[in-house]
This record gives structure tokens, sequence and C-alpha cells, in this order.
């Protein structure tokens, strides 16, 4: 067995193990586990080993589909256990750790042809770099959605299930909820301005699919901001719209991807 999937399979167990004691703190409500983030912090150690040394062996960061998906879920669980420091969101690693599990095994599993950004100038690099954090830091936002949907719907039912009744208040979980989507959005825009600054032409045949898309999200989340400031939207509205713009960045980002690397086989 190879350091690197050592290392790899360490931060996968690590994450599961946390989002199993999670669930056993969820379902024994009365039960308090202190491990559940300290296997999140050792998943995340061992996450971060394991891209580095992605790095070192390739001299540079492998940019393929798998391998910034397992950057994607790094950034999640980064951004997630840095959240937990000062405000009640551990409980929502039980989403968060298993896909960064399952984005990280993706990697193991299916070991692909590099594209480092060595290739790339660093311009170039900003745009790739930004893009994959304002994916990551939109993709809390989505679960944070589904997340408050059931939990909204449960409390209007007046019968709210342990999972829900674990969650942050509806109120905390919305403020976070956008506070996500603003950061969110400073690192989608970074993304777009530097690829329309950079990019010799960003509405080329095999970009413009993904161009188009991210610059409707990017409307999506601004009229967001813009209405819960403005308007105070809430609940559905702010879930709905949280959810529409997450989908079309999926499908931008990995969807253009997934056709151009593994089906059509492009670089």
């Amino acid at each position: 067995m190879t350091l690197n999937l050592l290392v790899g399979s360490l931060a996968l167990v690590s994450y599961i193990c946390g989002a199993i004691l999670l669930a056993k703190q969820i379902v024994r409500r009365h039960t308090q586990y202190h491990h559940p983030v300290k296997f999140g912090w050792l998943g995340l150690l061992m996450h971060a080993t394991y891209m580095g040394l992605n790095i070192v062996n390739h001299q540079n960061f492998d940019f393929s589909f798998f391998n910034a998906g397992a950057l994607v879920g790094l950034c999640i669980v980064t951004l997630l256990l840095i959240a937990s420091i000062d405000k009640p969101v551990e409980k929502l690693g039980i989403a968060v750790y298993p896909l960064a599990a399952l984005l990280l095994g993706l990697d193991l599993i299916f070991p692909e042809q590099t594209r480092l950004l060595s290739n790339y100038n660093w311009q170039m690099s900003v745009h790739v770099l930004s893009s994959i954090i304002a994916f990551s830091l939109l993709n809390i936002a989505a679960l944070q959605a589904i997340l408050l949907a059931i939990q909204d719907q449960q409390l209007r039912n007046h019968s709210p299930q342990r999972l829900i009744l674990a969650l942050p208040p509806l109120q905390a979980m919305e403020t976070l909820l956008f506070q996500m989507i603003a950061t969110g959005l400073a690192f989608l825009t970074v993304a777009l301005i530097s690829g329309f600054v950079f990019i010799d032409d960003l509405f080329a045949q095999h970009l413009v699919h993904k161009t188009v898309l991210s610059i409707i999200a990017w409307i999506i989340f601004s009229g967001l901001l813009v209405g819960r400031v403005r308007y105070g939207w809430r609940g559905s509205i702010a879930i709905q719209w949280t959810l529409i713009g997450f989908v079309l960045l999926l499908m931008a980002y990995f969807g253009s991807k997934l056709v151009l690397e593994l089906i059509l086989k492009k670089t």
C-alpha cells in the first residue's frame, strides 16, 4: 500500500467514524460525544496530507476531475470545522463528512490522467482555485438549505424529529446560510472576473455552457442577497433559490468537467 493510499484511507475512515458518532449522538439526545469533531479534525489533517502528497508527487496541484472533487471535499470540511469553533453547526458534519469521504474515495478508486496547474499561468490558477472555493462554500449553503427545508416543514407540522432537534435554531441556520452565500458569491465573483479578464475566449464552444450557467447562478445568488437585505427574504424563498443556484453551479463546474474529461477525453 502506497503512502498516498494509506493516508487517504485514514482520512476516509476518520470521516466515516465522525459521521457515525454524530448519528449516535443525535439518536441518543442526552448523550454528548466530543469524538465526532476530533474525528473530523483528524480526517481533515489526513485529507490535507493526502492532497499535499499528491502535489509533491506531481510537483504541482493535479486539477483532474476526481482530484478536484477531493479538493472540494477538503474545502467543505475545513469551512465547516472553522465555522463550528464559534457557531453550533458541528451537527452539519452528518452530511458533510460522508460527502467528503465520497469525493475522496472516488479519487482513491479512480486514478486518472493528471491535469497540473503548472500547465496554466498564475492568472488561470487564480480562476481555478477561486472557482473551487466558491463551489465549496455554496455546497455547504445547499446542504444547509436542504436541512432548513426539512427543519421548517417539521416545525410547521409540530413533529420535529431527533435530527432536526439536534440542529441549531432555525434563525441561526438561516443567518449562517446567508453568510455562506455571501462569502461564496465573493469568490464566485473573483472566478468570473478572472475568467473574463484572463481567458481569451470564455464563450468558446467548450466553455459557453459553463460560462452561461455560472453567470445565471451569480445573478440568482446576488438577487437572493439583495432580497434578504431589502425585503427580508427567508424561509422557502431562500431555500428554493439557493438550491437552484447551486444546481446550476454543479452543472457548470462538474458537469462540464465530466463531459470533457471522462466522456470526450479532452484535456
